[in-house]
C-alpha cells in the first residue's frame, strides 16, 4: 500500500481515502464534502497555477484547495 497525500496526486490520478488529519474544523469540513474513509477520488484537472484541484468523488465534481487537500491521506489505485 503506497500512502500519500491528496495534494501530491497527479492529474488523471485515482486514489482511495485512508484518513483525514488536522484540527476538528478541517476534519468536519472535509467529511461533510464526502471525504470518508474508502471513498474513491479521481483528479479531473488542476488550475493553471496548481490551485485549486478539481476532483470527482461520489458522482459529483468538487474543487478543493491544495491547502485543504494536504489533510487527506490516500492510497493510490
Amino acid at each position: 500500500m503506497e500512502q500519500s497525500i491528496l495534494s501530491e496526486l497527479a492529474v488523471k490520478g485515482d486514489c482511495k481515502v485512508l484518513k483525514i488529519a488536522g484540527d476538528r474544523a478541517i476534519k468536519k469540513r472535509l467529511l461533510e464534502m464526502g471525504f470518508v474513509k474508502g471513498t474513491e477520488i479521481y483528479v479531473e484537472k488542476v488550475a493553471p497555477l496548481g490551485d485549486p484541484m478539481e476532483l470527482v468523488l461520489k458522482g459529483y465534481h468538487l474543487s478543493l484547495r491544495r491547502d485543504e487537500a494536504k489533510h487527506v491521506f490516500i492510497e493510490k489505485l
